[in-house]
Parts: structure tokens; C-alpha cells; sequence
């Protein structure tokens, strides 16, 4: 019976330990599956970030989407992104109500923060029961009952931070912050390269002769209505004798001319298409989803009435412009910058004296096809490249 009786509880014993091993072995499985599970989501998020860094959106868009992002994947119940813009500290992105920006908006000022900041080491404060609330909380009680700090830092220059905030006391008390400095590295990241897209959307202008929008314009808000369409054809024409009006008629008649140019272009223009000033004595117009044998087919024969506007010369010229007539009429040179007289015999004939009182642009075109995804910045360069090697005045389909 004793030996009856041992032999169950060895049996008891070596039931347990194989229990134990299983459940450890269970536990490691489990383990396991999690970190997994949370490398997945790492990289799903990381996939994510970068996805939204390609969209045709807005800086804020952007900040906006990673936000939200970080809300749904980490089932964070608040989150707030605050930057510097050069003059305060703003909002760029948060689910709070707008009510309680204000406050978080300036926990840089607060004191609870100072040394996070100073040592760029997040910081984590928690209230113990539902009644009390965070220092930093001015009005708002029951909202948020515990919170982390991240500073973020740029090149070691100190530009906002990110925080976030749970609804429960000590919610993020076992909270893996490897991961979150993982997190609050990507917005560095993110916000590091849509500083060169706000730069660039502010270098945005209205030209003042023209009346249109600089070339940046296409690389931003352009960007979004181009990449619309696959394929779109892209236009490069420069007014070949501007540099000569400006010097023998007047800078005045030469911004005439950009205006009077500009303005017959855009009427002519569908607005659904892009027109800009590109430099100087070039522009630009994209042609959205459109072939390039339509394009230039259309800019042909714009190419031909823009030719034959006849530009007065701007009344600050008229010396200039008497000094050519009289020129004219006693030389009997051609000195007029239209040189569209070729007879000379007949030199005081009426018609050929008001026609010097005219000046005519000439005008050299070329035209390709931009394909979605690649460089327009790029395309662009080549186009002009080809029409600065010659001042012919004619167009061409590359």
C-alpha cells in the first residue's frame, strides 16, 4: 500500500513538472508571438510613415495622417504633436478637442517638463486616483489621468514634442518605450523631410508682371493636380527676344511684353491646366492627362497668334521709341526690334512707320511627356536645357 501510494505521488510529481514545462513552453510561444506581433506592427507602422511621406498632401496633411497613424496602431487613447514654426509653438496634429489646445500647446513653459526637455529624456507622470488631475491640467479634469513626454530634438536644436495621454491612472505603467523612442524617432524623421516641402511651398509667389505662380508651385500644390493623371504632357517656351526689347526699347515695354503674353496665354488656357512662370523669360505650362501630341498641336497654333501680338511700347520708352523712328526714317536701317520690315525702298511709308512703334515676341517651344512618379523637377531641367541651345523661335516635340 506505501509503495502503492508513493508511486502516485511520483506520478503526481513528474504530472506537474511536465505541466510546468508546458506552460513555460506555452509562455515562451507567447512571448514570442507578441514580440512578432509588435515587430509586424513596427514595421507596418514604419511602412505606413514612409507611405504618407509620398502622398500629394500638405504639411499638415501629413503630420495630420502620422498622427492618426500612431493613434490606431498603438491604441493610444490621445496623442498631440507640437512644433515650433519660428515664432510660437503650435498644434500640428492631435484628437484632444481644439478647447484644450491652448494648454498643450505650452507644456514647453511648464515646469513639470523642464528637465525632459533640458536632457531629451521623455517623462512620465501619472495621477493615483480618478479625483486629482496632471499638474499641467488647468480646467479639464476627467479627460486625461496620465501622460508621456517626448522632447524632439532636430540636429540637436530642441523643436516641440509629442505626447501622449491615457484616460486611466497608471495606463502606460508597463508600457514598452523602446518602442515609443522608436515611434517619437520616425516623427523626427518625418517632420526632418516635410521641412524641405514647407520651404518649398513657401517659396511659392505671384510674379508681378505676369501675374502667375512661380515654378515651385508645380513641386507642391501643382504636384497634387498633375499626379492625378499617369501620363501628362509638359510645355517649356521662352520669349527668345526679351533680353533685346529690354536693352534697345526699355525694361518697361519688356515687362509689357511678359504681361501682355501671360494674359493671352491664361485666356486661352483651360483652367484645369497649369500655367507658370517659370524664369525670367520662360514658362511653364503641364498639361494634366493630356497626350503630347494634343499638346502640341494646341500650342502650335498658340504659337503663331502670340507671334502676332503687336505690344505698343510702354509710354516710360517713348524717347526710346521716337529715337528708333527717327532712326528709321533718316538712316534707313532696320533698327526696329520686331524686324518684320524687309522692304526698305519705300522708307517714310506710313504703315512701316507705325509698325516700328510695335514690338513682337519670338517665341521657342518645346514639349514631352511627364510620366507620374518620376522627378518633374527633373524634367523640367532637360526641357530647358534643350531650349537654351538655340534662340530660334520654333517648337519641338522631344
Amino acid at each position: 500500500m506505501e509503495y502503492a501510494a508513493l508511486g502516485f505521488i511520483i506520478l503526481l510529481v513528474i504530472i506537474v513538472l511536465v505541466l510546468m514545462v508546458y506552460n513555460y513552453s506555452i509562455h515562451k510561444k507567447i512571448d514570442t508571438f507578441s514580440n512578432l506581433n509588435q515587430r509586424v506592427t513596427n514595421l507596418n507602422v514604419l511602412q505606413d510613415f514612409m507611405n504618407t511621406l509620398g502622398d500629394n498632401l500638405s504639411i499638415d496633411e501629413k503630420i495630420e495622417k502620422i498622427n492618426d497613424v500612431l493613434i490606431n496602431k498603438y491604441s493610444i487613447k490621445y496623442s498631440t504633436i507640437v512644433v515650433f514654426n519660428g515664432a510660437e509653438y503650435e498644434v500640428k496634429a492631435s484628437n484632444v478637442e481644439s478647447k484644450h489646445w491652448d494648454t498643450l500647446k505650452n507644456l514647453q513653459s511648464d515646469p513639470v517638463f523642464a528637465d525632459s526637455i533640458q536632457t531629451a529624456v521623455p517623462k512620465y507622470i501619472t495621477v493615483e486616483n480618478e479625483s486629482e488631475k496632471l499638474p499641467y491640467q488647468k480646467m479639464e479634469f476627467g479627460r486625461a489621468k496620465c501622460a508621456m513626454f517626448f522632447p524632439l530634438y532636430i540636429d540637436n536644436v530642441y523643436i516641440g514634442y509629442w505626447i501622449i495621454e491615457g484616460s486611466r491612472p497608471h495606463e502606460f505603467d508597463n508600457i514598452d518605450t523602446t518602442i515609443l523612442e522608436v515611434v517619437r524617432k520616425n516623427i523626427v524623421t518625418i517632420l526632418k523631410t516635410v521641412q524641405s516641402q514647407q520651404t518649398l511651398e513657401n517659396l511659392v509667389r505671384d510674379d508681378k508682371f505676369s501675374g502667375l505662380k512661380s515654378a515651385e508651385f508645380l513641386y507642391g500644390e501643382g504636384k497634387k493636380i498633375i499626379d492625378k493623371s499617369t501620363t501628362s504632357a509638359i510645355c517649356l517656351f521662352k520669349i527668345v527676344n526679351l533680353p533685346e526689347i529690354n536693352e534697345r526699347v526699355g525694361r518697361k515695354t519688356g515687362n509689357d511684353v511678359i504681361t501682355s503674353m501671360s494674359t493671352f496665354v491664361k485666356n486661352n488656357l483651360s483652367p484645369n491646366y497649369l500655367f507658370v512662370r517659370y524664369m525670367g523669360p520662360k514658362f511653364a505650362i503641364v498639361f494634366s492627362g493630356v497626350e503630347t501630341k494634343g499638346a502640341f498641336e494646341f500650342m502650335n497654333g498658340m504659337k503663331r497668334k502670340m507671334e502676332n501680338l503687336n505690344i505698343p511700347y510702354n509710354s516710360e520708352d517713348e524717347a526710346k521709341k521716337d529715337k528708333i523712328v527717327n532712326d528709321y526714317k533718316n538712316v534707313g536701317e532696320n533698327n526696329v526690334i520686331n524686324n518684320n520690315i524687309n522692304d526698305l525702298s519705300n522708307i517714310n511709308d506710313k504703315q512701316q512707320i507705325e509698325d516700328a512703334q510695335f514690338v513682337k515676341p519670338m517665341v521657342r517651344m518645346v514639349i514631352s511627356t511627364y510620366y507620374k512618379g518620376t522627378s518633374l523637377d527633373g524634367a523640367l531641367k532637360k526641357l530647358e536645357e534643350f531650349i537654351d541651345k538655340s534662340d530660334e523661335n520654333s517648337i519641338t516635340q522631344v
